[in-house]
């Protein structure tokens, strides 16, 4: 697995995950209607942001990270990230290998630490990679997400020093 920038011509390969996890309404506090114009947008944000994709050796695109400031002026040293693997490629350690780049390009770009402000309680599988990575949840929303089958579930803050 190679983890590469982003570039516009990986949208077409990005788009058809990126809309199934986000209609799903599961795991992410994105619109569940975001369509595909206004999602590329929402997903490709400027630098200093950086997108990155994982890709296998034949290219195929197995997941996605979006790496950002998670807040602006005085809070600017605060880093976040969000992740998309294709389900199709789930369970071959594209969620990790992402995560844990995103930690090293947050370290090495001079955050002094790093912040996911809404991973849904219910999101087992993410709760268990990111404290496997040394993020530990520092509080959480009761009822802040509404889940399409569980109802209203916690929304954890989650954080780790850098």
């Amino acid at each position: 697995m190679l983890i590469r920038e982003a570039a516009s011509e990986d949208w077409p390969a990005i788009w058809p995950f990126f809309h199934t996890i986000v209609s799903a309404g599961e795991t992410l506090t994105y619109p569940l209607d975001l369509g595909k114009e206004d999602a590329e947008g929402w997903w490709f944000v400027p630098a200093p942001s950086r997108v990155v994709v994982a890709v296998d050796e034949a290219g195929t695109v197995l997941g996605t990270a979006k790496m950002n400031r998670n807040h602006m002026g005085n809070g600017s040293h605060i880093a976040s990230a969000t992740y998309m693997v294709d389900p199709a490629h789930s369970g071959r350690g594209v969620g990790r290998a992402l995560c844990q780049y995103s930690v090293d390009w947050a370290r090495a770009e001079g955050y002094r630490a790093m912040q996911f402000n809404a991973v849904v309680e219910t999101n087992t599988r993410a709760v268990k990679l990111y404290q496997s990575i040394g993020f530990d949840v520092i509080g959480t929303l009761p009822e802040g997400f509404n889940h399409p089958t569980e109802g209203y579930v916690g929304i954890h803050i989650m954080h780790k020093a850098l």
